[in-house]
């Protein structure tokens, strides 16, 4: 089968590679879209955010955002069945801990990540564990679906615990395709939203996603610009998804006093001001990653109530026998959310 490999510093292969077989409690899915990711990044330039030797050998199959068909289960697998459509939850835990028992699999001590720890979706055909293959359902595409697995699910869940509504202002910081999934769950939400960003381009899209209000923090002075546009007052919620410190302490500085921040673009280091900008306003500070298993379903709902158009953040599809420019591509920011695509 074809697959992409990443060795690092910026180069991508496709290869071939003998199709996977599913273990006891696995299954086998034939891949109809796979996205990249800015955390795929990581392997692209040989330095992981995530995962163990496997990830750091630069020959794991990338892609933890992905859908398909199943086509073949484990002899232990109950629950799922051959033709099935599903998408791929990325973390596999033990099964047997307190955070696997609650669904937050992604906290067990000995999880491991899908296209990272072990093969991904940039593939033909990939592997996971029965539990972690989420039922998708007819009126959804393939493509909605890998989508909807981090970016739609990330932000649902980290908005519904920040408890965003029609009654708060939410500024989301960094505009990349993270950014734009928040801007569209803000809205489903009945937020209103002041995006954030650098890129003009950017700016665009997040209006027609639904933002009310934009800012270039290139021109204009981000916090500034949301305290006139609060009457001086800062934003109920800010959401970073930028993962730079720029962007980090924007939201913190926006966020009013006894507001919130979630951080959700992934950073190594920042540096704040936690007595200034946290312990004196009163913040509430939060991390922004993935879902449970359990909100699966109410994330489908929550898509199909709000009528919420998930393909509308991709922006450009690839075979993945043009993997090299897809991903090059993304490392230019000439694209926003990529997915690959099998007829």
């Amino acid at each position: 089968m074809r697959s992409v490999v990443l060795p690092g510093d910026k180069e991508v292969l496709v290869t071939d590679r003998d199709r996977p077989q599913p273990g006891p409690h696995e299954v086998l899915v034939k891949t109809m879209a796979s996205a990249i990711c800015r955390s795929d990044m990581s392997l692209y330039y040989g330095n992981p955010i995530v995962g163990g030797e496997e990830a750091e050998t630069g020959e794991v199959v990338p892609g933890h955002e992905a859908a398909g068909v199943v086509v073949e289960i484990g002899s232990a697998v109950t629950g799922v069945a051959v033709g099935d459509r599903v998408a791929a939850h990325l973390a596999v835990g033990c099964g047997h801990c307190e955070f696997c028992g609650q669904g937050y699999t992604m906290l067990c001590a000995d999880w491991k990540c899908f296209g990272f720890d072990f093969p991904g979706g940039d593939a033909e055909y990939f592997t996971i564990a029965a539990r972690n293959a989420l039922p998708l359902p007819d009126h959804l595409s393939f493509k909605a679906g890998a989508v909807l697995t981090d970016m739609i699910g990330s932000q649902y869940h980290v908005q519904k615990q920040l408890g965003v509504s029609g009654n708060k202002t939410v500024a989301v910081i960094g505009l990349g395709p993270m950014g734009s999934a928040a801007v569209l769950v803000a809205k489903a939400f009945g937020a209103r939203v002041i995006a954030v960003d650098v890129l003009d381009s950017r700016l665009e899209q997040a209006r027609s996603l639904g933002a009310d209000e934009t800012v270039n923090s290139k021109d204009t002075d981000a916090v500034e610009a949301i305290g006139a546009m609060t009457g001086g007052r800062g934003v109920e919620i800010a959401i970073d998804c930028s993962g730079n410190p720029a962007g980090q302490n924007t939201a913190l500085d926006a966020a009013a006093k006894r507001g919130a921040v979630a951080f959700v673009g992934e950073s190594r280091a920042t540096e704040i001001k936690p007595s200034d900008q946290i312990i004196r306003k009163l913040l509430t500070v939060v991390g922004g990653w993935y879902f449970p298993l359990g909100d699966w379903q109410e994330i489908l709902r929550f898509v199909e109530e709000k009528n919420i158009d998930v393909e509308a953040l991709i922006s450009h599809e690839f075979s993945i026998e043009d993997a090299a420019e897809a991903f090059h591509a993304f490392d230019r920011r000439e694209t926003e959310k990529a997915v690959f695509v099998w007829a």
